[in-house]
């Protein structure tokens, strides 16, 4: 039928209104070319002219494809009290997924398989039923798959930070060289450690330098590596990179950017963010195997958006501070980016008394820029312009120091929202 004839039958269904035949078939006619706003008018007049159950699934899969889900939701379960049919089934989920309400879709395409031993491939691959956990785990010999990096990197090669490299030891590194003293006091090797302060301020690097310190493995675990658009699958791949530290401890299991897995379940709107952190927490408990030998480390640039339930004893229960690098360590910083760059008496402690605001990656920047403009230099005398302390300094200016913008958030919450003292640390490095 070509839309001349459908407009045709239109102009006749307008002399004869009570002809459910004619009133079907314009209706059939405006739905297949895709006129379902006109198609939804005809379907709702035949359903209550006679009740048509055809056009009540018709009328469904208008909904569907105008977005409005809710009504079309309404009218499958109505048809499904009367007969389960598997075009009705399948619609029905269908208008759920579209409605957000994929834990439902679920749970109703689980019921209906097992009440009635019906599958469909399509749905399937958008529901992604999660299978058991237990299921899912990899076997030993499959970690060797598994990208743990090696380092060589240590606490020597880590310039300042010497109270976050303190407590490190105290909760990581000394309980793996003293296990029997450590044991005497009732304290085992394990646990966690939340870091937290402005961006580029060396938490991965502190990270990779403990795993360095005690010659084990290290897992980085970022939030693409847990993340998972379909339900169930987040928590799997978390409690699979669990499962295989501890497979291969001693590890140092480490969380980058973890408030992103583990922010405040008061401010998650879908049940599948929150499922996530709850078993963020069970395996941080240890609720269904031991963390013994396995280092749990999490950096974060937000501690004010982690769920308060990470911070007990057992958990992160150590809570660490790690400011922009004092001057020593931008001394130190500040060399280690030039050592292979053309260079002639870089004075890099008055530099580093310059840069007093500035973090690890403000640093390298610093340097970059001014490698660039050197190297312009360079091409327009055709020999190459080693850079000197001058270059730097005039520089300096054009490099705004990333961490202000942080504290000036982070001051709000040391002094309005620190009744438990978490920000203490902050207070103290501002001089509040």
């Amino acid at each position: 039928m070509d839309k001349i004839t459908l407009e045709a039958l239109e102009t006749a269904l307008m002399a004869s209104p009570d002809n459910t035949i004619l009133r079907s078939q314009v209706a059939q006619g405006w739905y297949s070319f895709g006129e379902y706003e006109k198609a939804k008018e005809h379907f709702t007049v035949l359903i209550q002219k006679d009740g048509d159950m055809e056009a009540k699934v018709y009328l469904a899969k208008c909904y569907y494809q105008l977005d409005n889900c809710a009504p079309g939701i309404v009218i499958c379960e109505e048809l499904l009290e009367q007969a389960r049919i598997e075009e009705v089934l399948k619609l029905y989920i269908q208008l759920l997924i579209k409605d957000g309400q994929t834990g439902e879709a679920v749970e109703r395409y689980q019921e209906f398989q097992e009440d009635m031993d019906w599958y469909d491939e399509e749905l399937e691959r958008q529901l992604k039923i999660p299978i058991q956990i237990d299921d899912f785990l990899r076997d030993d010999e499959d970690d060797d798959n598994v990208f743990f990096e090696k380092t060589d990197l240590n606490f020597s090669g880590v310039g300042g930070m010497e109270n976050v490299k303190e407590e490190i030891r105290i909760k990581i590194i000394q309980p793996l060289v003293n296990p029997e003293l450590f044991k005497a006091f009732g304290k085992t090797a394990g646990g966690g450690i939340l870091m937290y302060g402005p961006p580029g301020c060396g938490k991965t690097y502190i990270a990779k330098a403990t795993a360095g310190e005690i010659h084990s493995k290290f897992l980085s675990v970022g939030l693409e590596d847990v993340l998972d658009m379909y339900i169930g699958n987040s928590e799997k791949r978390l409690h699979e990179k669990f499962e295989i530290a501890r497979r291969n401890n001693p590890c140092v299991l480490f969380f980058d950017e973890v408030d992103a897995v583990g922010s405040k379940r008061s401010d998650l709107r879908q049940s599948g963010g929150r499922n996530l952190i709850n078993q963020f927490l069970k395996e941080l408990d240890g609720v269904d195997a031991q963390n013994d030998g396995v280092l749990i480390l999490g950096a974060t640039n937000s501690p004010w958006h982690m769920d308060s339930a990470f911070l007990r004893p057992g958990r992160f229960d150590r809570i660490i501070f790690v400011p922009p690098p004092d001057e020593a360590s931008r001394k130190v910083i500040l060399e280690l980016h030039l050592q292979d760059k053309p260079t002639i008496d870089i004075d890099t402690g008055k530099l580093a008394q310059k840069i007093a605001d500035f973090s690890g990656a403000d640093i390298k920047l610093l340097i970059d820029i001014t490698a660039e403009e050197n190297l312009r230099k360079s091409m327009k005398a055709g020999k190459i312009e080693p850079i000197v302390t001058k270059d730097l300094l005039q520089q300096v200016k054009n490099v705004r120091p990333s961490t202000k913008d942080w504290f000036n958030t982070a001051r709000n919450y040391a002094l309005y929202s620190n009744s438990s003292g978490l920000y203490d640390e902050i207070l103290k490095y501002l001089n509040l």
